[in-house]
């Protein structure tokens, strides 16, 4: 059912693609019915949660779509789903069609920016622009020791226990430069999915089925115009990979936003808003 909350509408749905719950929420624009779609793919233990801040925001101009991939958020945990970039790439195809959606400004942040890559680069005529925040890039599988230990007997337990064992507001703090916007609500909103056991195991798949990412070769085919935005302290994913993926995305610019770490939706939502509606209207 649609709520309404500070007069955005807000329409949350579960779907099933490829045998998995996904959730996924749908806004309508405060300006015009015709208004071009942005989709929002969020990051490695993250969620649409992410955008919160972005969303309210990017709704007085376009209509707006968040989805949760399958493992992550409100989407299910589950253990028949293959947890590779090609395979989410392929299940936001799937719900795209679903939605009828084409033409849609393609947004990822961190993992979230390699999952569009891939759905931009299997169908672009489905991408109008692409938007990359600290995209995830140039990582390689996990190393083989890693993989084997993932079938051990109750690794995810003890995933589970060493990921509990964490200070999440420490952990949180390390990838946001102003340590302020580190409240209860921000941790309470990234940590919820830590409750799930189930969470781990998809966790576990995720390390053993996650390929490396898109090489420069694969980059250098993907012809749609691309808007990268990155923190220039953002430790996790440096900005070192922003300038390099720029080169390899042969349309593409690189907005750099200075003090501001990882989480940028959540850090700079007004500058990011600002250069996406610049980048969009070009």
């Amino acid at each position: 059912m649609p709520n309404r909350t500070d007069s955005i509408t807000m329409d949350t749905k579960e779907i099933i693609l490829m045998d998995t719950k996904v959730y996924y929420e749908r806004y309508q624009s405060l300006s015009e019915e015709k208004a071009e779609t942005v989709v929002l793919v969020h990051g490695f233990l993250s969620s649409c949660f992410s955008f919160r801040r972005l969303i309210p925001l990017l709704v007085k101009q376009y209509h707006v779509v968040a989805v949760d991939l399958p493992g992550f958020g409100k989407s299910e945990k589950a253990v028949n789903f293959y947890y590779s970039l090609e395979n989410y790439g392929q299940l936001l195809i799937l719900l795209l069609e679903k939605l009828h959606l084409s033409k849609i400004i393609l947004t990822g942040h961190s993992m979230g920016g390699q999952v569009v890559l891939h759905t931009a680069r299997k169908r672009p005529e489905l991408v109008s622009k692409l938007v990359l925040i600290c995209s995830s890039g140039y990582i390689k599988p996990s190393n083989k020791a890693l993989i084997f230990c993932t079938y051990l007997p109750f690794f995810h337990l003890l995933m589970e226990k060493w990921i509990k064992k964490k200070d999440i507001k420490k952990n949180i703090a390390r990838v946001v430069y102003d340590h302020s916007l580190v409240d209860q609500e921000l941790i309470d909103g990234y940590s919820s999915q830590f409750k799930e056991r189930a969470f781990y195991q998809c966790l576990i798949r995720l390390a053993r089925q996650r390929e490396g990412d898109l090489s420069t070769v694969e980059l250098n085919k993907i012809n749609i115009p691309a808007l990268l935005i990155w923190g220039k302290e953002d430790h996790l994913v440096p900005l070192r990979v922003g300038k390099r993926m720029a080169r390899d995305l042969l349309d593409s610019k690189l907005i750099v936003l200075e003090k501001t770490g990882h989480l940028v939706p959540e850090e700079k939502p007004d500058e990011v808003f600002e250069a996406m509606k610049r980048f969009i209207s070009e």
